[in-house]
């Protein structure tokens, strides 16, 4: 019995989906693209003309070393399911799966224990040494380096070792097909070649970091980050922020609006640190977070003997904060004795301790920050309109997450360097579906939420790998690109067809007993309506009576089911 093939064997074409209505192609979580081959090729020339040869051999192997990364994912989500170097193998199926080459792999000697590989592969039809010859005709030297980046890029990140494949013979140079050399970086020694290849320490190539690359070699400078741990760019977030900056160097009052979870306390620090203010101390008071019976002694302080407990004199927070910033979040809860005294040290710039009648001057920036409609509490009785006015004076509305989704894949960014480290994590980013689940979601809990996603996310990836979907959406059903996918002819066809087909062939094994299979079909959809022989047969798609004949004569006169 011929052995079958690894594309067949992995099931790689039910990874591969087309979805006309929406625009997309998918292999597993990777967002795919299918352009024309002449379209690469006159990116790949104007890459040559414009950055020079060097340069652009240099780009294109980084482009194909990201490429095979991604694809060694892949792979390696399927160790376990055969062996090794069968997994292993996937890579050059892959390659020819995407319409890049036929590779062969020729000659391989693995040490699996040290990551150690030595090996040639024979690449046919390769779309690098095709699209050369068109533009620019035979060369003196090889000019197949995104096909090397590839091979070089796949079994780095397989064998976490930095492999390097160098063009031997191509098609341009006369030769009747292209031929890859791979060795460990170290083993290569000096070659000239590897100038353009990576070095040891870059070995972890990124496609943000390519993007990174072709900015600098264009002379174009990527957008500021806002200082500081504010992180955003769209339209909404910079509206804010300009309104932010522009009221850091003024003692003015503060108030921040928004939904729960925009990140108003960052707001807040970020004006404290880049005010005169920000040597002095920052303090923090979240009013809904404290009795209403204690507001009082936590803001202003408190006496000696001012009430049973009070052992001790002790100053409030606004003395806390003298010269500083005081940061009084979710303002809206607190009491309306609180509110008399708040207003007072607005306008006199004075405390007075709980129990005490020495008068303290304070030197204080108030920011404050409420997700409550002032305006309707006011209506309400429950806020003090003239509070509202004075801590009114520059109200800023923070935008929620769902407005601002362009900023997402940026602090998902900034979330990773937060945590990957936290968790002695090496993480590779984002999936493309994951990424696009991302964008899909409405955001109800806002940036709090996306960072509460993407910590547990950290958790449960395994290092090295990328976030993918079920790790931000745990137990929720992953949101699949459906569509059409790609048969054993290669032809495009429906989804669920090609899974119907693929559930055919797996049954159809050696040792396959129709007669058992279709008893055990019958009694599952009498099961499942429990034992309601029209409701059986309306799941299968036959009619009560010839339900009642076949389990007859699958099941035998002495079943439930025939007697039901």
């Amino acid at each position: 019995m011929a052995e079958q093939p690894l594309i067949e064997r992995f099931n790689l074409r039910s990874r591969l989906r087309f979805n006309v209505e929406t625009g997309q192609i998918w292999l597993d979580e990777n967002r795919m693209l299918l352009m024309h081959a002449k379209a690469f090729g006159a990116l790949r020339q104007e890459l040559m003309e414009s950055l020079g040869p060097s340069r652009a051999k240099g780009l294109l192997f980084r482009m194909g070393f990201a490429a095979g990364q991604h694809d060694a994912d892949l792979a390696q989500k399927l160790f376990g399911e055969g062996d090794n170097y069968d997994v292993f193998k996937i890579g050059p199926e892959l390659h020819a799966f995407e319409g890049l080459v036929r590779s062969t792999i020729i000659e391989a000697k693995i040490d699996w224990e040290d990551g150690s590989f030595f090996g040639t592969v024979n690449c046919d039809n390769s779309w690098e040494a095709e699209s050369h010859l068109q533009l620019f005709g035979v060369s003196a030297e090889p000019s197949c380096w995104n096909l090397a980046g590839y091979a070089s890029g796949y079994v780095t990140r397989f064998f976490k070792r930095v492999v390097i494949f160098r063009e031997t013979q191509c098609v341009c140079c006369g030769a009747s097909s292209c031929m890859l050399e791979g060795r460990p970086i170290e083993a290569w020694g000096d070659a000239e070649f590897l100038q353009h290849c990576l070095p040891p320490e870059d070995a972890q190539t990124t496609f943000e970091q390519l993007q990174e690359e072709l900015w600098q070699l264009r002379g174009w400078q990527r957008e500021q980050r806002p200082p500081g741990k504010l992180v955003g760019s769209s339209p909404a977030f910079t509206a804010a922020f300009s309104l932010l900056s522009q009221a850091a160097n003024s003692p003015i009052t503060v108030l921040l609006l928004g939904e729960t979870g925009v990140g108003k306390e960052v707001f807040a620090r970020w004006l404290h640190e880049n005010s005169g203010r920000g040597e002095k101390p920052f303090v923090a008071v979240n009013c809904a977070a404290i009795p209403n019976d204690l507001i009082e002694s936590e803001l202003f302080g408190v006496q000696k003997g001012a009430y049973t407990g009070a052992q001790a004199s002790r100053p409030g927070k606004f003395e806390r904060a003298d010269g500083g910033t005081l940061f009084l979040d979710e303002l809206g809860e607190l009491s309306p004795a609180a509110q008399v005294k708040l207003l007072r040290v607005l306008q006199t710039g004075e405390v007075e301790r709980l129990g005490d009648d020495k008068v303290r001057k304070v030197n204080v920036r108030l920011v404050a920050a409420t997700n409550v409609n002032l305006q309707q509490a006011i209506a309400d009785g429950r806020f003090r309109a003239d509070l509202y006015y004075r801590l009114a004076t520059y109200p800023l509305e923070i935008p929620p997450l769902r407005k601002r989704k362009s900023d997402i894949p940026v602090l998902v960014a900034v979330l990773l360097e937060k945590y990957a480290p936290l968790y002695h994590k090496t993480i590779q980013g984002v999936s493309d579906l994951a990424m696009q689940g991302l964008m899909a979601y409405d955001w109800p809990g806002n940036v709090r939420e996306l960072e509460n996603l993407v910590e547990r996310a950290v958790l449960l990836v395994p290092s090295g790998g990328h976030i993918e979907l079920q790790h931000l959406f745990p137990g929720v059903a992953p949101v699949t690109a459906h569509g059409a996918v790609i048969d054993r002819e290669g032809k495009v066809g429906n989804a669920d067809e090609a899974r119907t087909e693929q559930l055919y062939e797996t049954l159809l094994v050696d040792g396959f007993d129709l007669q058992a299979h279709e008893a055990r079909l019958l009694q599952l959809a009498v099961t499942r309506a429990h034992g309601n022989l029209t409701h059986a047969a309306r799941l299968l798609g036959i009619t009560r009576r010839q339900l009642a004949y076949r389990v007859k004569q699958a099941l035998g006169d002495d079943s439930p089911a025939a007697s039901a």
